[in-house]
């Protein structure tokens, strides 16, 4: 339609100024009427030579019978103008038709306003299409586009019928029928309904695009602040990454990292008209999320060479700690094999060379770590401390459960009666729970509960030998426990549940 409207434009505009200023009463009656008999005839008439005899008589006589004949003709034509000004029948100008012809123009110009107005909202809702399918390739925004189509169709069609009824009258001819300008008149006024009808469609498709206009306007908000974020945080990975090689490290990995981003970066530049506007966003939120990974790691890892450093001085002092240590568990193992049954120290006999192989592995991780931190490989200097952490540990817990199991076996042998009564009230404590605001426990509660009783009262006949094997007798006693606790805890929560 727009090539339509720049068309009728034109047109109206030289239709204006080619129009004539109305000459309605050009026309002066009786003037020339005048000047040709009349008065002026007559009186040449009476200054005429006066002729004797017959002639002359009969020629008077003859000019009388003339004079007669003209007169009426002559003021015929003198009242001509005047029947056209007032008299039976009207004159065009300022009369039935010129009321006709103004109606006509009336019709044309609120014509060409709607043709305008039309015009104007479908460039504006072209620009809210544009906009909505930039940032929207859903079914909704599919269907959008299909439904401007269609509405785009129907402006093209009635625009032709008004371009179509303004060419077909010239409403400035002077000579233009009032039949002719009431056809114009009913046309231009079809035209114009046409037109505003049309419009009422657009304007509703316009409100009903709301939700898809607006998400599509928020997402383009978006666009430019997103950009410029994700461009300023690659300035500051670069700065930050500059200033930490300044510092002597090399930050090699962070170099390569931030190094990927710059075809991110060249693709940014380039801008949503040839990405799209969602994968733009997509793009600009992961260079931003890249880029400040990068400079905060920049920005931390002077503290990182520092903290690598006290874990290497420490893990040193742990692993030669243990070393020590380890050559404790020979005479613990001693006492155990002297005064306990095998069973209670069986499980131990490994521990003074395992801690001593455990260490040995630990130190060689301990130099591989300083020569990943020598090199600034920071995450390999990372994992084999983390590998030297694990080996001590489980070198400590070793190395302690030789002592912890002399102490509690020395407990149990001395005093069994103080284990036996613990595990009897864990089991009471549970049946209380089980059979609070009930007249008979739930059989999932009861019978692990019995189940456990049984299996304390075994445990405790185990003690009745000559050589108790303790440490079975305290392995049982603390699986006791666990069961009431697993019972207390299965109670609680389905009472929680029920409430």
């Amino acid at each position: 339609m727009n090539r339509q409207a720049d068309t009728a434009r034109e047109r109206d505009v030289t239709a204006t100024h080619a129009r004539p200023y109305s000459r309605a009463g050009a026309i002066v009656p009786g003037v020339g009427v005048r000047a040709a008999g009349g008065p002026v005839a007559r009186g040449r008439a009476a200054r005429g030579p006066v002729a004797g005899g017959r002639a002359a008589g009969g020629l008077r006589v003859l000019g009388d019978a003339f004079a007669l004949v003209a007169l009426p003709l002559v003021l015929g034509a003198a009242l001509l103008p005047g029947a056209f000004a007032g008299g039976g029948t009207r004159r065009w100008f300022g009369g039935r038709g010129e009321s006709v012809r103004a109606d006509a123009q009336a019709a044309k110009d609120a014509a060409a306003a709607a043709f305008y107005e039309l015009d104007t909202a479908q460039r504006d809702l072209r620009i809210s299409i544009e906009t909505i399918t930039a940032v929207d390739s859903s079914p909704r925004a599919r269907k959008a586009v299909d439904d401007f189509a269609a509405l785009g169709r129907r402006i093209d069609e009635v625009s032709n019928d008004y371009i179509t009824a303004v060419d077909a009258y010239d409403l400035d001819r002077d000579d233009l029928d009032a039949s002719v300008a009431s056809r114009a008149r009913g046309e231009l006024t079809k035209a114009k309904d046409d037109l505003v009808r049309v419009k009422g469609e657009l304007d509703r498709f316009e409100q009903s695009l709301g939700p898809l206009l607006s998400t599509a306007e928020t997402q383009l908000a978006r666009l430019a602040p997103a950009v410029e974020r994700a461009r300023q945080a690659l300035l500051s990975a670069s700065t930050a990454l500059d200033s930490v090689r300044a510092s002597g490290m090399r930050a090699d990995d962070l170099a390569a990292r931030l190094a990927a981003l710059g075809p991110e970066l060249t693709r940014l530049n380039q801008g949503a008209g040839r990405h799209g506007v969602p994968e733009t966003l997509e793009r600009a939120d992961r260079v931003l999320r890249e880029a400040e990974g990068v400079r905060a790691e920049a920005e931390r890892l002077p503290e990182r060479a520092a903290e690598i450093d006290r874990r290497l001085v420490s893990l040193r002092t742990r692993a030669q700690a243990l070393t020590t240590r380890a050559g404790t568990v020979d005479p613990v193992l001693s006492e155990l094999r002297r005064r306990f049954a095998a069973a209670c120290w069986q499980d131990l006999q490994q521990v003074p060379d395992q801690a001593l192989v455990n260490v040995r592995q630990a130190e060689e991780k301990l130099k591989e770590a300083a020569a990943a931190r020598d090199e600034q490989r920071w995450a390999d200097a990372t994992s084999r401390l983390s590998t030297v952490r694990a080996l001590l540990n489980s070198t400590d817990e070793a190395v302690s459960a030789a002592g912890d199991r002399l102490q509690r076996l020395n407990a149990v042998a001395k005093d069994p009666e103080q284990e036996i009564q613990r595990t009897r009230f864990a089991i009471r404590d549970a049946q209380r729970l089980a059979m609070s605001g009930r007249n008979t426990p739930d059989p999932h509660h009861a019978r692990p509960l019995d189940d456990a009783v049984a299996r304390l009262d075994r445990a405790i006949a185990t003690l009745e030998g000559r050589h108790p094997d303790y440490w079975h007798f305290l392995t049982e006693t603390e699986a006791v426990r666990q069961t009431a606790a697993r019972v207390v805890a299965q109670i609680r929560e389905e009472r929680g549940h029920g409430a």
